[in-house]
């Protein structure tokens, strides 16, 4: 299960509505071990892309030198669909090489009319997905 602050699921949110029509993307670090999301950290789709995106190297080689320079790991991939479900995509299954991070997926199309937005949470190991349940909390 993904536990995940309010605040932390506004800034996701209001990122996919924000780049919409474009995919968005980022990570939320955490404590290394903990698996708590804590730092919410957007990044640059460097696709630019209403179908596709692409987290720019270098922006993705600082980020990682900075978790490891601040004892974090990524807790929380993410990035959205904008005109499907939020559903990862056989490409988002090749690109997942974080086992023990949660892959959330936001759509900010409206598929199946629950709103204007689907926010999902999957495990993704070795090319297998497992949706998981999202509990949103005030703190930790």
């Amino acid at each position: 299960m993904l536990t995940i602050t309010r605040a932390l699921y506004d800034q996701i949110v209001a990122h996919a509505r924000e780049d919409h029509p474009d995919e968005a993307c980022g990570v939320v670090a955490g404590p290394a071990g903990t698996g708590r999301p804590e730092r919410f950290v957007p990044m640059l789709n460097a696709a630019r892309s209403p179908t596709f995106y692409e987290f720019d190297s270098g922006d993705l080689l600082k980020l990682y030198r900075e978790m490891d320079d601040r004892d974090e790991e990524p807790v929380v991939i993410y990035h959205s669909h904008t005109a499907t479900e939020a559903y990862p995509s056989r490409t988002d299954v090749t690109y997942a090489n974080e086992p023990g991070a949660h892959y959330v997926l936001v759509s900010t199309a409206d598929t199946d009319d629950a709103g204007p937005f689907q926010f999902r949470s999957y495990r993704i190991v070795d090319g297998e997905i497992t949706e998981e349940e999202v509990q949103v909390v005030e703190a930790y």
